[in-house]
Formats: C-alpha cells, structure tokens, sequence
C-alpha cells in the first residue's frame, strides 16, 4: 500500500480503487507532521514526495486502498473518498466508514 499511496502523491493524481464511485473532496490546510500523524493512528500509508504528501487508508474495510488525502505546503489538502461520503476534516476522510 505504501508504494500506491507514493505513486500516487508523485504523480499528483488520485485514482479511485477497484472502481469504486470516489469523489473529490477540498479539506482544511493540513501539514506534514499533522497529516502523519492521523496517518499512523489510523493504520494508513504515509508518503511524502518534494512538493507533495497523503496518507492513503482502507476505508472501506477491505484490502487496498480506498481513500486517499494528499496535501501541498500552505493549500487546501485534496481526499478522494468513496460512495457519499462528506468527509469535513482529513481524519474523517481517512477513517473507516460505517457498514451498513
């Protein structure tokens, strides 16, 4: 997981994972330490490249990664969750959902 999640903070791209419907979502400034830290508390895959950093988690509850934040230095970070979520923090974001 951790080479999907630099793959994907090197190429500044967000792909969704095993087509699941993921949607875009702007999220509050977030910087590296901060972002790393939910990141680890959460069980995600940190990565940080030279202009960017994300944390990629299984969200969904499978293997994979499902939701991914990346953010830039000083700019809204960017997460791509899946189905309806509305995710307002970066931890939300990461979090695993509810099973319904």
């Amino acid at each position: 997981m951790r080479s999907l999640v630099a793959l994907l903070v090197a190429g500044g791209t967000l792909m969704p994972a095993g087509g699941a419907m993921a949607r875009d979502m702007r999220l509050p400034k977030t910087d590296a330490a901060a972002l790393q830290k939910m990141c680890t508390e959460i069980g995600g895959a940190f990565s940080q490249g030279t202009a960017r950093y994300g944390c990629g988690t299984d969200c969904k509850g499978g293997a994979g990664t499902d939701c991914v934040v990346t953010c830039e230095p000083d700019k809204p970070c960017v997460a791509q969750v899946i189905g309806g979520r509305r995710p307002h923090s970066v931890a939300q974001a990461l979090a695993p959902g509810k099973k319904r």
